[in-house]
């Protein structure tokens, strides 16, 4: 999925460097800390050590308070990592400011984005790029550390196709949609296992990514009449489901020790992460996102 080279957007929408400060959450403990966890513990390392105190003298920011200049228009957005994610967020507002208040009667309320490097200052604490893409919901703004697209494709086995890249954006803003909606709390009690509330959460995320995806192409963009992404393709979809994959429980953990422990698991499997991106890009419905209310997750057809 490439965007259209007349798209435009104020690349001030995404600012670069450290996020809001707060006091630690502590980890496995309130709403907003499981996000967090679940991702250090998907992507490895003491979760301890990649959220720090929330001590501003304890992390390096770096570009804070600036913006990524230069990311304006929809060629911009097609040549750079960076200006690919403010231009996708620019989609996701678009999609997402019309149908979540559509489809759910709830307003959308467009989350913080920032791009940092090496570490960063949030409301959760201190964070660093091994933590790879979150979410923290006490500042409600979404990290991203490019860096990460490339780890993707070279650690993970990823497609390096921009919609790879944009399916990432769309599933950290995903967890933003289930905030504003009230589900996010649902993963804290059961943080781990193969039908947990975090990986329900995480599979709802990736449904949303869907969501956004069947939308994106066809929604146009007031100001220039024509949509932020050209129609997508076959490929853009695989490109898509690779990245889902990549990212599967079952197919980290078998990389790293040869075996597949499924209550351990935090995001699910590599095949319920690409079903539950496609029940939302056929339908481009929320609904068809209840990941908490299905009976077999390998199955989200049967919520239809």
């Amino acid at each position: 999925m490439t965007f259209n080279e007349g798209a435009r957007m104020n690349p001030g929408r995404v600012r670069t460097g450290g996020g809001g400060r707060g006091g630690k959450i502590a980890l496995g403990g309130g709403a907003g800390s499981i996000v967090v966890l679940i991702l250090a513990l998907l992507f490895g390392g003491d979760p301890g050590a990649l959220l720090g105190s929330g001590d501003p003298d304890q992390s390096t920011e770096y570009g804070a308070g600036g913006t990524v200049e230069g990311c304006e228009t929809g060629a911009d957005f097609n040549a750079n990592v960076d200006c690919r994610i403010v231009g996708t967020v620019g989609s996701l507002d678009l999609v997402w400011e019309q149908h979540l208040a559509q489809q759910t009667g709830v307003a959308y309320v467009q989350p913080e984005v920032a791009i940092f490097s090496g570490s960063t200052s949030t409301g959760c604490g201190n964070a660093t790029s091994d933590i790879g893409p979150f979410y923290c919901p006490p500042d409600q703004t979404a990290y991203f550390d490019s860096s990460f697209f490339e780890e993707l494709v070279t650690r993970f086995g990823a497609s390096a196709g921009p919609l790879a890249q944009e399916y990432v954006v769309a599933h950290e803003v995903g967890h933003h949609i289930q905030n504003q909606l009230g589900d996010l709390g649902r993963a804290q009690a059961d943080p781990r296992g193969p039908e947990s509330g975090a990986v329900r959460t995480e599979l709802q995320a990736d449904c949303y990514a869907g969501v956004w995806a069947y939308h994106a192409d066809k929604m146009p963009d007031p100001n220039t009449g024509q949509p932020f992404l050209t129609p997508l393709s076959d490929t853009d979809i695989r490109d898509a489901l690779s990245a889902a994959s990549a990212v599967g429980d079952d197919r980290i953990q078998s990389a790293a020790s040869g075996r597949v422990n499924p209550e351990a698991w935090t995001h699910g499997s590599s095949e319920q992460r690409q079903k539950w991106f496609l029940a939302g890009y056929r339908t481009g419905q929320v609904s068809a996102c209840d990941t908490y209310s299905a009976r077999d997750l390998d199955s989200p057809d049967a919520l239809r």
